[in-house]
């Protein structure tokens, strides 16, 4: 059963470069649009496959890795594809001078279409936000701009019959002694509303789960204890507390007891990590993109097998 799940991508991966490709819309989107913390948990067990949208914070893929491995020992039988992108946004804008002027900021939407045609997702996690407010303070129509982008996201996921969960961005980790990027602006505030416009789309009925609150609640009770404490070195890139933040945050949106950590899945994190990472570049590539710097990944036929044999070790047990 591991090696059909993962053997089927690799009879139609020559289908994945192929501009004739259709879609059948799954099963999965049949279900109610008022989604519950059940219908979450069983969208990611259930699903074939997963695929993850973000910015660098996403693409360094750590809090991914801790989900895939409770999406492991949950019995899982899913092919997580984290296709994020450094510097990506998805309200398409960009500062100045990005990158010291050597590039400006990935769009998602030039590369969308191509990454839904080559990953084929059943559910989509996407988490924007963090670079969409360009580290400036709050502007309408940059705020329109997330909006826009975040909408279109959303409907050309569902127009391929796929679902589509969206993560508010995480927390913007100032201290006055490191203010990050966005210099003396409080960024959070920007990313507290482009949060709660998105939390508000619950009412819609989109599937959203809610980081930012959670690890900004995390961070406030952690420094009433320890004044240094931080999960953000440089302001924006979580080190492993603050990646295991943003996961335990989609955790506790699935209803996962806190008992659960990644203590239980020592043995697995490496290898899961591995598998993302190959599964990772192999599809970035394929999809093709405009960010400078991504290392080129194998040909997604090689990819899925080294994949498969690393599946076969995870769940060997």
């Amino acid at each position: 059963m591991v090696i059909t799940r993962y053997l089927r991508p690799v009879v139609l991966s020559v289908l994945a470069y192929s501009w004739l490709w259709t879609v059948t819309p799954n099963s999965l989107s049949a279900a109610s649009p008022h989604k519950t913390e059940s219908n979450l948990r069983r969208l990611l067990i259930e699903s074939s496959r997963v695929v993850i949208l973000g910015d660098s914070i996403t693409y360094s893929g750590r809090w991914v890795s801790y989900l895939t491995c409770w999406m492991e020992t949950a019995g899982t039988s899913a092919q997580v594809i984290d296709m994020a992108l450094p510097s990506e946004t998805v309200s398409g804008l960009s500062e100045k001078g990005h990158a010291g002027g050597k590039f400006p900021r990935p769009n998602l939407h030039e590369r969308l279409n191509r990454v839904l045609r080559i990953s084929r997702p059943d559910v989509v996690l996407a988490c924007y936000g963090m670079n969409c407010g360009i580290y400036r303070p709050f502007d309408s129509l940059r705020f329109r701009k997330f909006q826009e982008g975040t909408i279109h996201l959303h409907e050309k996921v569902e127009a391929i019959g796929a679902q589509i969960i969206h993560l508010t961005p995480p927390a913007y980790d100032q201290r006055p002694e490191k203010l990050g990027p966005a210099g003396s602006t409080d960024y959070d505030i920007v990313l507290e509303q482009y949060s709660n416009w998105l939390v508000s789309k619950r009412q819609d009925g989109w599937m959203v789960i809610d980081i930012h609150g959670p690890i900004k609640r995390s961070l406030k009770l952690n420094r009433a204890t320890n004044p240094s404490f931080i999960f953000a070195q440089d302001t924006v890139h979580p080190g492993d507390e603050g990646h295991w933040a943003i996961c335990r945050a989609v955790l506790d949106d699935l209803s996962v007891p806190r008992t659960w950590s990644t203590k239980k899945t020592d043995r697995l994190l490496p290898v899961v990590t591995q598998r993302l990472e190959i599964l990772r570049n192999a599809y970035i590539s394929a999809a093709g993109h405009t960010r400078p710097g991504i290392p080129q990944g194998l040909p997604i036929d090689e990819a899925i097998t080294e994949a498969n044999r690393l599946t076969t070790m995870i769940r060997s047990d």
